[in-house]
């Protein structure tokens, strides 16, 4: 038992070794731009320019952001803190601390969403790691009034969970219903479980109760709210604009699971299927279950997913980006409906680890690092919110 705890105990620092890579700094509002022609792709393709600016610095881990419609911002950072940007300026002091969050490792406070009649309601969703029996995650739904968060309501609990491979995305779709990725709570057998909330994509109304026609409603040994099966460690959801195809950022394997190392995904995620996870992984394939539409080996820990739709860069229009943990970069993905037409790296290494990315409502894209997680090489102002803003 001592020697698997001491093998267990060294593999685990030299994942956070391999991860500490140094990054080379841009100077604030540094002019960067695209590639020409992303891929070597025959068509004209344009660069794009834009500058790097910071936001907010100090952060400790900053897991998601919200944009509010009155224009203020509300972003999370994985030790329970929930902070406000209010006209362009960061609180000093959190609006509200999740009493009970459970921030070990990979694990803590991780999404925030908006609800799509926010205007209306006031409602805005976290989803976060706790003890409960054992690790687990929740969602709760809020009301923001007076900067502050109150009326918490429990959307879904009891998620299996651990300090790796807790999830979690809460995002509204199209439909208007939230969507939630789970993680397989380290324990892979649980993603083709269908009796289990792990490793998989579930499908709630806005207050927590099942929509009628979720694939496998009055399944026997199903749980109702499960919209798709298979997954690993799902931390990007996103829809593409004009299809309303739901795509997917998903961790690969690591060397503890015997599987091999990279393999992380990029899925179009539809309902009722089965993503393979642990049956397959990488590029295997079997009958009934879903070959990713993107593999990278090695790993880039892709941690976020964004469709660009803003006006800012009209040469972003509908494409796909994700930050990278690991990778320490953004990836940007050209896409014609389901068919990839070129990928492109951007800010490799230069701020280090990069989690969240998302669009303002100016259609600026913004970002954070996550060089405080343990994981990473942190920067005296460290962590950060950046954006990318258009050169005028």
């Amino acid at each position: 038992m001592k020697l698997i705890v001491f093998q267990m105990a060294f593999f685990l620092w030299l994942i956070a070794v391999s991860c500490t890579r140094p990054s080379t700094r841009l100077t604030e509002s540094e002019i960067v731009a695209t590639e020409s022609v992303p891929n070597n792709e025959s068509n004209n393709q344009t660069a794009v320019k834009f500058r790097v600016e910071t936001v907010a610095s100090g952060l400790e881990v900053p897991w998601a952001i919200a944009f509010l419609p009155d224009g203020n911002v509300i972003f999370t950072e994985r030790p329970g803190r929930v902070r406000l940007i209010e006209k362009g300026k960061l609180h000093n002091e959190p609006i509200y601390t999740v009493p009970d969050v459970e921030p070990s490792s990979e694990s803590g406070l991780m999404d925030v969403s908006v609800h799509p009649n926010f205007s209306e309601n006031k409602f805005l969703y976290l989803a976060y790691a706790y003890r409960g029996d054992g690790n687990q995650v929740k969602v709760l739904r809020y009301k923001l009034a007076d900067n502050k968060l109150t009326e918490p309501k429990t959307i879904v609990e009891n998620i299996p969970a651990a300090p790796n491979h807790a999830g979690t995305r809460a995002r509204f779709g199209p439909d208007k219903k939230l969507y939630i990725t789970t993680g397989d709570a380290t324990d892979w057998n649980l993603a083709q479980k269908t009796d289990s909330l792990a490793g998989k994509t579930l499908r709630l109304n806005d207050d927590g109760t099942v929509p009628p026609d979720n694939p496998f409603v009055n399944k026997k040994n199903v749980r109702p709210e499960i919209w798709t099966i298979g997954h690993r460690n799902a931390q990007g959801l996103a829809w593409q604009p004009g299809s309303n195809l739901m795509f997917q950022t998903e961790h690969g394997p690591s060397g503890f699971e015997g599987k091999g190392g990279g393999g992380d995904e990029v899925n179009i995620v539809e309902r009722g299927k089965n993503y393979g996870w642990a049956e397959i992984h990488h590029q295997q394939t079997r009958a009934g279950m879903v070959t990713p539409l993107l593999e990278y080996s090695p790993s880039c820990a892709p941690a976020s997913g964004m469709f660009y739709n803003g006006n800012a860069f009209s040469e972003f229009k509908g494409n796909f980006f994700f930050g990278c943990l690991r990778g320490q970069r953004v990836i940007r993905v050209r896409l014609d409906g389901r068919r990839v037409v070129a990928q492109e790296n951007l800010l490799e290494k230069t701020f280090g680890r990069i989690r969240e990315i998302a669009e303002a409502p100016d259609g600026s894209i913004w970002f954070t690092t996550s060089n405080r997680d343990g994981r990473g090489n942190a920067a005296k102002d460290d962590d950060r919110i950046l954006r990318l803003a258009p050169i005028k």
